[in-house]
């Protein structure tokens, strides 16, 4: 019985890791087909422009396409394809863009890992991460602070994508977090690309020097409520 749940284990990784490669393929060939003009013309904005208004809906599928691979592929990290956004299409067609783009790889990934469970959040992060969000679980303060993480630029969006997957957390919930907390990330990147894209560096560099600063608040913050939990979960260990 124990050998047939082991096997039933790693039928589901693979799976789950079959999955995750057919997809990253379909998303793989968009960037290369539709995607790699805008890296080409990244460097100059007129023939980039020229570009994205010739390929119309091409071009802004493709766009989505990658930012919803960047949200499964965990490792890709995502600020780079927000500031592209602002770069192509303008602070506020870019936010609008990556922010469809990105609830939809948000609820793309909750939806898989409701589906294969731990074995698929298990192909991108280590049990060590996991086990540092276990708090999430019980916490009665838990969709306040998913909604806080994920509201501060920098901080680990896509491993909290997938640990909601493995909390009781209805669909619904996680859509209304996952969208409203990832508006201040997109905003301050895609309204940086943007004026990069019309060589205003001064307010681009000011831009991206506030996310900074902010990013690191958020980076402390989050490792001190990790820690915190992490202390009172100690704490009853040794006093059951």
């Amino acid at each position: 019985m124990k050998k047939r749940e082991e096997l039933t284990t790693k039928q589901q990784k693979g799976i789950a890791a079959a999955s995750i490669a057919v997809f990253c393929l379909v998303m793989a060939a968009l960037f290369v087909f539709a995607g790699l003009p805008m890296v080409r013309f990244a460097s100059e904005p007129e023939k980039f422009r020229a570009w994205i208004d010739a390929s119309g809906v091409l071009g802004r599928l493709a766009y989505m396409g990658m930012v919803i691979l960047q949200v499964i592929v965990a490792i890709i990290p995502g600020e780079p394809l927000e500031i592209v956004g602002g770069y192509a299409f303008g602070a506020v067609e870019g936010t609008l863009l990556c922010l469809i783009a990105a609830t939809l790889g948000s609820l793309l990934v909750f939806w898989l890992v409701r589906r294969f469970g731990a074995p698929l959040v298990e192909v991108f992060f280590s049990p060590e991460k996991l086990r540092k969000l276990r708090f999430l679980k019980t916490s009665p303060k838990r969709d306040f602070i998913f909604l806080v993480i994920f509201m501060v630029p920098g901080t680990p969006k896509d491993l909290l994508c997938y640990f909601a997957g493995l909390t009781d957390m209805k669909l619904s919930l996680w859509l209304v977090l996952c969208s409203l907390g990832r508006i201040p990330s997109i905003v301050t990147s895609t309204v940086g690309g943007s004026a990069l894209g019309s060589r205003r560096y001064w307010f681009a560099a000011a831009v991206f020097a506030g996310t900074l600063v902010i990013s690191a608040a958020g980076l402390w913050l989050y490792d001190r409520i990790q820690k915190k939990y992490a202390a009172r979960e100690g704490g009853k260990q040794e006093n059951p």
